[in-house]
Parts: structure tokens; C-alpha cells; sequence
């Protein structure tokens, strides 16, 4: 009886204060799924083609005929900007034109009489009824009067280039649409003023919102690894779940720096029948390095690599880790590819738990080696 009570005796003291290198060990099972290695970045997301519809001339906007959102056409008059002072620069034009025409004919009829008196003055001379004085200024007039034409002709040349250029003018006051699109943006209201300088003074813009554009900011690091033509794909925040695919259509050469970090612009073009995309919206993108479906995976934390660069796990067999070598495929920041040497259904270890201490406290060992 004593000895039984000091065997219990014992064996309490040795689970309450004895030293125990039993490990439990943290294990996952092998699994098939789908992997993907991608580099990831953020967008914004704009119309593909659009247009800045500005004033060439200065004026009162007078009348605006479309509001943010309306659908236009090529060609459809969208504003007017008063045409007053237009109208009476290209009625002073086409009266200046009028004169200087006037005067052209009336100098082309004098003109004619210096001719006619030129030819009679010559055949006088040549009966010595004038002099050759006389026939010489008779000469001097007519080539004047052929002068005086040319000069009327040289003006009304100017003249018409000046009434083209005021006509043309006019014609700016009435702003019609460069393309079809959407308006999507107004920047003068009805009854402001435009001043026109050197560049047009915008008014509204129009987009065509069929087909947007991801402009996705690249880090240096990863930009290389990216090339035209490769497969994308994106989600934005309203609607997670969606993914919209495509291919990269430019990298832009020149980078920008936000915080000291070098960006690259990648475009994405995609589709927007049903209007779905809008202008702004956030897209988490994902380029597509590789892709494998159906697949042996593992976490990437069960992956280790000896001195020799060969990939190994530490696979269960008979309640004992055993080293077995892998053959590793693509990765991402949760799971690895396994090409070969592990079965689905294979329990591969991630870390242990383990009672080391001499007072019997149970401590977690993060990793297996």
C-alpha cells in the first residue's frame, strides 16, 4: 500500500515539476486549390478618350444648352457666347471689302482711259502732233493707274483674309461638341465670362464613358516585371466581389515620386457598357505574373530551404515529422505550389508546441527548425 501511494507520489511530481521534451506540433493539411502570383497596386479610373471643350473668343456665355450628365452628339451645339461684337466686326469687314471693290473698279475704268489716251497720244507722236513729253506722262499715268489696281487687288486680298478671320470668330460663339460622349463636367455657368488668351478658356468636358482606363501606380521594383499584353485584373471598393479582367495596354516611360517613392502609370483599358465603372473610383489591381488551377498548395511558412538552395517540408508519418524534399512552384504571401513530392491529404508541420520548462509551464516554440 505504501509503495503504490509513493508511485502516485511520483508520478504527480513529475507532471506538476518534471521536465517533459514531448513537442506537439502545429501541422496543416495538404490541400488543391487555385494559386496565383501577381504584383498588386492602386489605381484610379478614368475615361479612356475625353475632351476639353473650350472658348476661342471672349464673351458673355449667353446660352448653355446641355448639363452635367447629358448625352451629346458629334457636331450638337452646346453654347452660344454672345455674338454682338462679333457680328459687327464682320459687317465692318465685308463694308471695308465693299469700298476697297468700289475703288477697284473705278481706278480699272480710269485705267482704260490712260490706255486709250496712251494709244493716241503714241500715233500723235508719230505725226509729230505732240510732244514726247506729252506721250511720256500720257505713259506714266497709265502705268500708275496699273499700279493703283494692283494695289486695290493686293487690298481686298487683305481685306478678305480679315472678314475670314472675323467670320471665323463669329462662328466660335457657337460651341459645338468635338465628339460624342457624356458630359461630365462644367466649369462656366450661363451668363459668366470667358476670356480667351492664349489658350482656349474651358468650359465644359466630354467623355466617352464606354470604355475607361485604369491608371494603376507602380512601384520601381515591381514595374519591370511587367510587360504590354499581360493579364490584369481589378476590383474596386463598391463592388469587391467583381473582378473586371484585361491586359495592359502602355507603361509610361516617365515616373512620378510621392514621399520619396517612384511610381510608374500603368494603363488598363476595359469595357463599360453598362456604365458600372465611374470616373474616380478606387481599383486595387492585380498583374498576373502566373497562374495555376487545381493545384497542390501549402502555406508558404511550411517551405523551408537547406544550405543547398532545395526546398523541404517536414511532413507527418507515424505520429514523427520526417524531412521530405519538394518541388516548389509559384507563391504568393499566403500559399506555395507543390509540383511534386507531397500527396493531397498530407499533413506537412508549420511550428510546434512544446513543454520545456522545469516548472511545468507549457511554451510555444514558433517554428520547427
Amino acid at each position: 500500500m505504501t509503495a503504490i501511494l509513493l508511485l502516485a507520489l511520483w508520478f504527480g511530481y513529475q507532471s506538476l515539476f518534471g521536465s517533459s521534451d514531448t513537442a506537439s506540433y502545429q501541422t496543416v493539411t495538404v490541400t488543391r486549390g487555385n494559386i496565383e502570383q501577381t504584383v498588386t497596386a492602386l489605381g484610379s479610373i478614368q475615361p479612356k478618350d475625353y475632351v476639353d471643350v473650350g472658348a476661342q473668343v471672349s464673351g458673355q456665355l449667353q446660352k448653355v444648352y446641355v448639363e452635367i450628365g447629358d448625352t451629346v452628339k458629334k457636331g450638337q451645339l452646346l453654347a452660344e457666347i454672345d455674338p454682338s461684337v462679333y457680328e459687327s466686326q464682320v459687317e465692318a469687314a465685308q463694308a471695308g471689302l465693299a469700298k476697297l471693290q468700289a475703288q477697284l473698279q473705278g481706278e480699272e475704268a480710269t485705267y482704260e482711259l490712260k490706255k486709250i489716251q496712251y494709244r493716241r497720244y503714241l500715233n500723235l507722236r508719230k505725226q509729230n502732233a505732240v510732244s514726247q513729253d506729252t506721250l511720256d506722262q500720257a505713259r506714266a499715268e497709265m502705268k500708275q493707274s496699273a499700279a493703283q489696281i494692283a494695289s486695290y487687288k493686293a487690298q481686298i486680298d487683305q481685306q478678305k483674309s480679315t472678314l475670314k478671320g472675323d467670320e471665323a470668330n463669329l462662328g466660335y460663339t457657337k460651341i459645338f461638341a468635338p465628339m460624342s460622349g457624356t458630359v461630365v463636367s462644367q466649369t462656366t455657368l450661363e451668363g459668366q465670362t470667358v476670356v480667351s488668351s492664349q489658350s482656349a478658356t474651358e468650359i465644359m468636358t466630354i467623355s466617352n464613358l464606354d470604355t475607361m482606363t485604369v491608371e494603376a501606380e507602380v512601384a520601381e521594383a515591381d514595374v519591370n516585371k511587367l510587360k504590354v499584353g499581360m493579364p490584369v485584373y481589378f476590383t474596386t471598393l463598391g463592388m469587391s466581389g467583381t473582378r473586371w479582367r484585361s491586359t495592359v495596354r502602355q507603361i509610361k516611360p516617365t515616373p512620378t515620386t510621392e514621399n520619396d517613392v517612384v511610381l510608374y502609370t500603368v494603363l488598363i483599358d476595359i469595357p463599360n457598357p453598362e456604365r458600372k465603372l465611374m470616373i474616380d473610383m478606387t481599383a486595387q489591381v492585380f498583374f498576373l505574373l502566373g497562374e495555376a488551377k487545381d493545384t497542390l498548395m501549402v502555406p508558404v511558412n511550411a517551405v523551408k530551404t537547406d544550405a543547398g538552395g532545395n526546398a523541404y517540408v517536414m511532413v507527418m508519418r507515424n505520429g514523427q515529422p520526417e524531412k521530405q524534399a519538394v518541388e516548389a512552384g509559384l507563391k504568393n504571401r499566403i500559399n506555395i505550389q507543390i509540383k511534386s513530392g507531397l500527396t493531397e491529404g498530407d499533413k506537412v508541420v508549420t511550428g510546434t508546441f512544446g513543454a520545456t520548462s522545469g516548472n511545468g509551464s507549457g511554451r510555444r516554440r514558433p517554428g520547427f527548425l
